[in-house]
């Protein structure tokens, strides 16, 4: 008798099919199940208000979950930084892939970079973190820019600069990369990665999560073939941050946790991976004001590490003034 087929929960944007397919098709070679996606919509594909007016955390998720517990899907694909902190009680992360590249990219005319930006140009991006380092480059950088709040896909976004409406829009890397924007782009304009040490991505920002019901262990078992240990502890210790910081996805908090690796190839998985570098950042939306700091240390072997790495430099941005700057969140 064939084993019927796993019901993976998905958004239905054109992101978030890519993203599940590319996890379904996985899934089909590592089990030799059909699996089936089943379309949700989301109580944040729906609203048409900016995130930090509806609360990023869960808005994108909730319906998704609702399904797995209700028994309507089996298993579900998230965008890692999408998801609360707060791991559900009936639900387990089985599984996050291998990151993709975690930065954000400037899209913008042809050749155009940020530093190259018109004075006074227009830069749309829906994200308070987005727009307070934007903001706190530009200011130490001599440039005039407005940052200017947009809501909508992918195409959407692209589209405000393609129209002229905008000089500029900032996306995910990771996003673009899935549904193959990148060469779309090419001819009227282009996609410039943002330097890290300019703009820390969304703690999270190009993994994914696949969830499931933690009851369902042989399940759990099937899905963490997928997982890659390098990126379940870099985000971990950077979900850990958010969550010590107390704030939201909506709130203007970046976090990227580098692994540092000995010789050519440096911080690739193939390399022998010695330490991790942890960076936090916290600001007011206008970039007037940021904390920005590091820590380093051995690559977390356990999710107890990865989190007490998370919590040490979150204590440290504490200290110096973060808890003052959580209440500036873009309206």
């Amino acid at each position: 008798m064939t084993e019927k087929a796993l019901r993976l929960g998905t958004r239905r944007s054109k992101l978030a099919m890519a993203q599940s397919g590319h996890v379904a098709d996985a899934v089909r070679q590592l089990t030799g199940r059909t699996v089936e996606l089943v379309e949700i919509t989301t109580y944040g594909d729906t609203s048409r208000e900016h995130l930090a007016q509806i609360g990023g955390t869960g808005v994108f998720v909730a319906a998704l979950r609702d399904a797995l517990l209700a028994g309507e899907v089996d298993f579900a694909v998230h965008s890692l930084k999408d998801l609360p902190t707060a791991q559900h009680p009936e639900l387990t992360l089985a599984a996050i892939p291998r990151r993709e590249d975690p930065r954000d990219v400037l899209v913008a005319r042809e050749g155009v970079t940020l530093d190259t930006l018109p004075a006074g140009a227009r830069v749309g991006t829906g994200s308070p973190r987005r727009m307070a380092q934007l903001n706190a480059y530009a200011r130490s950088h001599g440039l005039t820019i407005e940052t200017v709040p947009i809501r909508g896909n992918i195409d959407t976004r692209v589209g405000y600069v393609r129209k002229g409406e905008l000089d500029a829009v900032v996306l995910a890397a990771a996003g673009l990369n899935r549904i193959g924007g990148t060469e779309e782009l090419t001819g009227s304009l282009s996609a410039d990665p943002l330097s890290v040490d300019a703009v820390l991505p969304a703690p999270g920002q190009g993994a994914l999560a696949v969830e499931c019901l933690a009851s369902n262990a042989d399940l759990v078992a099937a899905l963490a073939e997928l997982d890659d240990p390098y990126t379940r502890v870099a985000v971990t210790a950077e979900r850990t941050l958010l969550a010590a910081l107390e704030a939201g996805c909506s709130a203007p908090v970046g976090a990227l946790a580098d692994l540092l690796a000995d010789g050519p190839g440096h911080g690739s998985h193939e390399q022998a991976v010695t330490e991790m570098r942890l960076r936090g950042v916290v600001g007011t939306t206008d970039g007037s004001t940021l904390v920005q700091l590091s820590t380093t240390g051995p690559v977390p072997t356990s999710h107890d590490e990865a989190v007490a790495l998370g919590r040490e430099l979150a204590d440290e941005m504490l200290a110096k003034g973060a808890a003052g700057l959580m209440g500036e969140r873009a309206l």
